[in-house]
């Protein structure tokens, strides 16, 4: 169960970021990608070492984008899990180079041309990331709605572990299991939700896992 943040819906529903991260850990996510399309590198880098700092061990923390903030928390001592890098943003050989051999790698795609590449050199992405499974108004350029049975048939073209999100909800949970995911992104359902660890709680039941 791997949660991306958006400090905007946190806000709109009352809470921080970081109390959004520490009410869904305890509801049961194990990763946390921190996402803050709207904000200052500096103010990125704060977030990060803010949640870094609330997350047990067992908690993967992964960076979105920006390998630049990813490489300053690190240098200011927190634990860090990885990166997840987009199409559009460093190739993945550089990042490679940057977050070294322990660092995971995750990669956005949503065509049979993109799982291709990713799986060309294995040891350098770790999982990949498929969607939008639904539309979404999280991210502006996300790639258009592929729907559960596209989806699932692009599961089947990947040679690496799979990550649904994209206006993933409760009700997709089991389905993108039975698809063959390794796991589920949300960002709505546990940023906007009224109580993120009740909601947690229930992905994780759903996904067929208490916490």
């Amino acid at each position: 169960m791997y949660l991306v943040t958006d400090s905007g819906q946190a806000a709109a529903a009352g809470r921080s970021v970081v109390d959004v991260v520490r009410h869904a850990v305890a509801g049961g996510v194990s990763a946390v990608q921190v996402r803050e399309k709207e904000t200052s590198g500096r103010e990125f880098l704060d977030t990060v070492l803010r949640i870094a700092d609330v997350l047990p061990d067992t908690v993967a923390l992964i960076v979105n984008d920006r390998v630049d903030v990813f490489l300053a928390a690190r240098a200011a001592g927190r634990r860090l899990t990885g990166v997840h890098v987009g199409q559009s943003d460093l190739p993945v050989g550089a990042v490679r180079d940057l977050v070294g051999g322990d660092g995971v790698i995750g990669l956005s795609a949503s065509t049979d041309a993109q799982l291709r590449r990713a799986a060309e050199e294995p040891a350098l992405v770790d999982y990949v990331g498929i969607g939008a499974l639904h539309a979404t108004r999280t991210k502006s350029d996300a790639p258009p709605a592929l729907g559960l049975v596209d989806f699932a048939r692009l599961v089947g073209v990947s040679t690496l572990p799979v990550v649904a999100i994209g206006g993933v909800g409760l009700r997709d949970v089991a389905a993108l299991r039975e698809c063959g995911a390794a796991g589920v992104a949300v960002v709505s359902a546990i940023c906007a939700a009224p109580h993120p660890e009740q909601a947690a709680r229930e992905l994780r039941a759903a996904w067929g896992v208490t916490a």
